[in-house]
């Protein structure tokens, strides 16, 4: 399916992930009640009763916007440098991401799935920033193959989630690089409890550990999708992650940090925010 949007005309291939990503949503009952649940812990106020209708409407817009998310992240590798860098703008806290940068010291960002993440990583490629991220290795292996050949066609070093990441992320940053890790859901498990939307939920422990360990700057950032085939970042001022105790307690704490940018930034497009699996219990 990937390599269908790849080759398909711009506009008719977000129309095609738009059309297919908002059926299948109101066939996937229980996809659509976990996006649903985690919208509406975005959208809640306090005090305030949440209208049904309008967290429908979030809902419906949200399977719309993972479907555009799919079309435009396959296209990417079909796009020039100058396509990317004329579509997308980092308008707020790229003077943290520079000033980051020039420490010397490596740049782990925290990310949501919020937009697409891959526009981001290809934007910072043509900043002469390359980012590495790791991601869960797929089945059949080919799929995996064919998935980390693309993101790194556009800029993006990809490593598999296993035993041997650790390893390369702390490479990575001694030698100055950039990290980014979604962080919003803990795939693995085992990761550190922290209040999240009001609720407790494990959060990865990885970008925290990661900043602890080797001094890199911490930041939190997200990649919105529009307006139109534009795309939008926000970088959150740096995170402090300091070391001040045991490492465990540090870890906790940075992490918990690392909770509140995710909820602000969440929040800024709760509708564009792609978890389909449960982080909440029922709302």
């Amino acid at each position: 399916m990937g390599a269908v949007l790849e080759r398909l005309p711009e506009r008719l291939d977000v129309a095609l992930g738009v059309g297919i990503s908002t059926l299948v949503g109101r066939r996937m009952k229980g996809a659509r009640s976990h996006l649903g649940t985690n919208v509406a812990h975005a959208l809640a106020a306090p005090g305030v009763a949440l209208d049904e209708r309008l967290l429908e409407s979030f809902v419906e817009r949200a399977f719309a916007s993972y479907g555009q998310y799919w079309a435009e992240s396959a296209k990417l590798p079909a796009l020039s440098k100058s396509t990317i860098t004329d579509r997308f703008v980092i308008g707020e806290g790229l003077e943290h991401l520079v000033a980051a940068k020039g420490l010397g010291r490596g740049v782990v960002i925290a990310l949501p799935h919020i937009g697409s993440w891959e526009w981001g990583g290809a934007f910072l490629a043509t900043l002469d920033m390359p980012m590495t991220a790791v991601a869960e290795e797929l089945e059949p292996r080919e799929l995996f193959e064919w998935f980390k050949r693309k993101r790194e066609a556009i800029g993006i070093n990809i490593e598999p989630l296993d035993a041997h990441a650790g390893t390369v992320l702390l490479q990575t940053l001694k030698n100055g690089g950039v990290v980014g890790l979604l962080c919003d859901r803990d795939i693995q498990g085992g990761g550190i409890e922290v209040e999240f939307f009001g609720k407790r939920v494990a959060i990865p422990a990885g970008p925290a550990t990661l900043a602890l360990r080797t001094g890199a700057t911490l930041l939190g950032a997200a990649c919105y999708a529009g307006p139109g085939r534009d795309h939008f970042a926000v970088i959150t001022p740096p995170i402090e992650a300091e070391r001040s105790g045991r490492l465990r307690d540090d870890v906790t704490r940075v992490t918990q940090l690392i909770a509140h940018e995710l909820e602000g930034l969440i929040r800024r497009a709760p509708e564009q925010w792609h978890v389909l699996q449960s982080r909440f219990s029922e709302w």
